[in-house]
């Protein structure tokens, strides 16, 4: 009798020895699973993560490396030259790219945030520091730029003054949104400023800075003098030495630009005029058209010059400036621009390429900042050591 009650009760253990097998299966595949899930979306994020240094990587390369220029001596500089600058904008876009990437609550839960985030961001370092993605910068470079994205080159004369930085600051700030752009600045010095080149280490524009002082005979010379020839004609030389195609465009730092303006002489093909305003009492400078076409030059001093026009209101495409070797800037006061137009024959007013909309549009202005005396020196007995030390240094 009590072997026939245990028979049951031997029947029910073995069945709940299956379900908790069943049950542990089950366990042990829902772990499989759940285990397989979570590295697959670790995968996808960092699969994710890869694709976004990716573009990171092609964003700094497109709009701040400029490779199209040979190093030939010169002070040819890469953006983000100094190693804290450099490493400051990747680690921002590193860090901005990873709080990008949402993550589930699974992973978030499993793996812990900071954790994922820390890795992430040393992938993403890695990547950087070993080069990874240069390949990126050739792409940009030999296949994105077409005839609607030559180089530019900006030629800036400028020379040591109270609104120098200033001028210079307020120029940076405009070409920052211009890509494939090459900035010459030329001291009319002996030495370069040392304020100037943080200046434009700091800005990541592609650029070199030269100088270039003006010939001892005309800067004793009484009455006007021929400012800017010689950085102009310096400029001119390094597009010479260094490139080969592109478009070449005289920018004063104490000019005002609309950053269209840009876009506009990308296209030159020879010779590109467009309209400036502020100048002489007229208050313009411009090609005068009629139904489209060319007829004359509008200014406040016409004079006898062949090119009557404003040092900002011309572009020049390099191809053609190679074909005239002999090309170059006078030193003669207020023929400055005519006759570097001259020397580019043959070219002839009519040949003119009209910009800015058939030359209704004003996309320069010269806007000349206010004149400032210099400074008066600083009480060192009473500021000697206060903060005004170090601005004084940067005040002329």
């Amino acid at each position: 009798m009590q072997k026939k009650n245990m028979e049951p009760m031997t029947s029910m253990s073995h069945q709940i020895r299956s379900y908790s097998i069943f049950k542990s299966n089950t366990r042990a595949r829902n772990q499989i699973w759940a285990a397989g899930m979570k590295l697959s979306l670790i995968m996808w994020f960092v699969i994710l993560f890869g694709a976004s240094v990716l573009l990171v990587q092609y964003y700094v390369s497109s709009v701040w490396t400029f490779s199209g220029v040979p190093n030939t001596g010169t002070e040819h500089r890469l953006p983000f030259r100094k190693p804290g600058v450099a490493m400051t904008w990747r680690e921002e876009l590193l860090e901005a790219v990873v709080d990008k990437i949402p993550l589930d609550d699974t992973v978030a839960v499993n793996i812990g945030h900071e954790v994922f985030r820390d890795t992430l961001l040393k992938m993403g370092r890695q990547l950087l520091v070993t080069g990874a993605c240069n390949k990126l910068s050739e792409l940009e470079n030999n296949t994105l730029v077409t005839s609607k994205s030559r180089r530019l080159y900006i030629i800036t004369a400028t020379y040591r003054r109270p609104e120098q930085i200033p001028d210079l600051t307020r120029m940076a700030q405009t070409l920052l949104h211009i890509p494939h752009l090459h900035w010459l600045v030329i001291e009319d010095a002996v030495d370069k400023t040392p304020l100037v080149t943080e200046l434009l280490d700091r800005t990541g524009i592609p650029y070199d800075h030269l100088v270039a002082p003006m010939p001892e005979k005309y800067a004793k010379k009484k009455g006007p003098k021929p400012r800017g020839v010689s950085n102009r004609n310096r400029g001119v030389e390094w597009i010479r030495e260094n490139a080969k195609t592109g478009v070449l465009y005289f920018a004063d730092d104490d000019n005002t630009y609309d950053i269209r303006l840009f876009e506009e002489i990308r296209t030159t093909k020879r010779v590109s005029m467009f309209p400036v305003g502020l100048v002489t009492n007229t208050g313009l400078s411009s090609p005068v058209v009629v139904n489209g076409s060319f007829v004359g030059f509008y200014d406040g001093w016409i004079g006898s010059r062949k090119f009557p026009v404003d040092m900002a209101s011309f572009a020049v495409s390099v191809e053609f400036l190679l074909q005239r070797p002999n090309a170059k800037m006078p030193y003669s006061p207020g023929y400055e621009e005519d006759g570097f137009l001259k020397s580019l024959a043959p070219f002839e007013p009519k040949e003119i390429e009209l910009k800015a909309n058939n030359c209704t549009e004003i996309l320069v202005w010269h806007t000349q900042t206010k004149k400032n005396n210099p400074s008066v020196a600083l009480n060192m007995t009473k500021y000697a050591n206060t903060n005004l030390v170090r601005l004084k240094q940067l005040i002329v």
